[in-house]
């Protein structure tokens, strides 16, 4: 009886790890696409923070690369640990786990509630950003935010073109008599600013804003159904390197 009883935990194990293995895997995988996400967002858009009030858009993303390097990381200590069958390295992964669940959520969540502030953020900011930042000292970033704004979205002032006309870089001498800037219009060449005339420049209904809007709001839902969907994933494994724990446990006791 007993012997049978020793068998059928061996199965039990065998069968845990099997399970923890296929769950590490995807585990791990769901770690690099949390990280590629995080540094896709900052390489290939930060252009477009500088015009953002809020920093919580690159803090989620921020958050995104430290939790996709620590779940790779937590992946491979997973498998040492599966394959050695070592109770403390097991619980040292269950630890990593419960934290790296703890940081995705956090950053679903923030990627959540800004989604929800998005648009007061960009209708206050955006605004005063064209009208008394662009084209001025010191501003140089910004400018260029703006400028490949406008040209990415194919859009031109905040609602609308007109919204230049209040611009402190339109109203000075260095705009050499541009009603708009350069980056407005459809194709971009020294001083083509100075004709407004819609077959020149982009009008479009809604302005940058509407196309800025809509933007980040698809992007912070991607962000955070990846940090939600794998922190949920997370919860599957840490049951599972329980269950694993303590099935070694009462077999070596």
């Amino acid at each position: 009886m007993a012997h049978y009883k020793a068998e059928q935990d061996d199965w039990l194990i065998i069968y845990l790890k099997y399970l923890l293995f296929v769950f590490n895997f995807f585990f791990w995988v769901g770690g690099a696409a949390v990280l590629a996400v995080g540094v896709w967002t900052l390489v290939e858009k930060s252009g477009y923070l500088s015009v953002l009030a809020s920093s919580t858009f690159a803090a989620s993303a921020y958050i995104l690369i430290f939790a996709g390097a620590l779940v790779m990381v937590t992946g491979f200590l997973g498998f040492s640990a599966i394959v050695r069958e070592d109770r403390s390295c097991l619980s040292t992964y269950f630890c990593l786990l419960l934290v790296i669940f703890l940081v995705e959520l956090v950053a679903g969540v923030l990627a959540h509630v800004y989604y929800q502030r998005l648009s007061d953020e960009l209708k206050q900011h955006l605004a005063r950003t064209l009208s008394e930042n662009y084209g001025q000292p010191g501003a140089a970033e910004i400018t260029t935010s703006v400028d490949r704004l406008q040209q990415d979205f194919k859009c031109c002032g905040s609602n609308s073109s007109a919204d230049w006309q209040r611009s402190a870089y339109i109203l000075s001498p260095e705009a050499q008599g541009r009603q708009v800037p350069d980056s407005c219009c459809k194709t971009v060449v020294a001083r083509c600013g100075q004709r407004a005339h819609p077959s020149n420049i982009y009008k479009v209904e809604g302005g940058c804003i509407t196309k800025l809007e809509q933007f980040l709001a698809n992007h912070l839902l991607l962000m955070g159904a990846v940090g939600i969907g794998v922190a949920c994933l997370q919860t599957c494994g840490m049951v599972l390197t329980c269950c694993l724990h303590r099935r070694l446990q009462l077999h070596f006791h």
